[in-house]
């Protein structure tokens, strides 16, 4: 068996405009769970203004990248978590919600595709915010978002790491649980 591979975890935004802070909060809570988590040596934890290059940079070479940021929605519901799986073939087009920064994600998302420099797996939590003004302070509804994103974040970090079967040892073993008639029982 071998684990799942490297997971990296972006918070984007700022914590200095308020609801913009969201993902750097949710970083800093995780930061506190994966400490104690078996797979901690396979977790990254970053935080990014959001700038395209950098994203790439921080996610390059991922097997699973979560990222995390404000997002503007209108009509919006400040507190409301979107979570988008993203692929080469799946991107971010002209909606209803966007990124609280200049250039949104959707263009770091297309760049890193052009360059082939995608993660393996890609996953974004998009929290809707109300006050993106200069200070410091999360509103109550967006607040109130992090804890349950960070407890899915954690739960699909888990996930991630867990032990994963190797395709020759499962060819060897001929996919049986209780090992093969050549190696005895398996040792898990």
């Amino acid at each position: 068996m071998r684990a799942g591979g490297r997971v990296v975890v972006v918070g984007v935004g700022n914590e200095y405009r308020r609801d913009d802070g969201v993902g750097w909060a949710v970083v800093a809570r995780l930061a506190e769970r994966v400490t104690r988590s078996a797979c901690r040596a396979d977790v990254v934890l970053r935080t990014c203004d959001g700038d395209p290059a950098r994203l790439i940079t921080l996610w390059d070479a991922a097997d699973f990248a979560v990222v995390v940021d404000a997002a503007h929605a209108h009509p919006g519901h400040p507190g409301r978590v979107h979570r988008l799986e993203l692929d080469a073939r799946q991107l971010p087009r002209g909606g209803g919600s966007t990124s609280s920064h200049g250039l949104g994600l959707g263009e770091a998302v297309e760049l890193a595709r052009v360059l082939d420099r995608l993660p393996g797996r890609l996953v974004v939590y998009a929290v809707e915010g109300a006050d993106h003004s200069l200070g410091s302070g999360m509103s109550g509804p967006v607040a109130a978002a992090v804890e349950p994103v960070t407890r899915r974040i954690a739960q699909e970090i888990a996930f991630a790491c867990r032990p994963v079967p190797d395709p020759v040892d499962r060819a060897l073993h001929g996919g049986r649980r209780d090992g093969c008639t050549r190696c005895g029982p398996s040792r898990r």
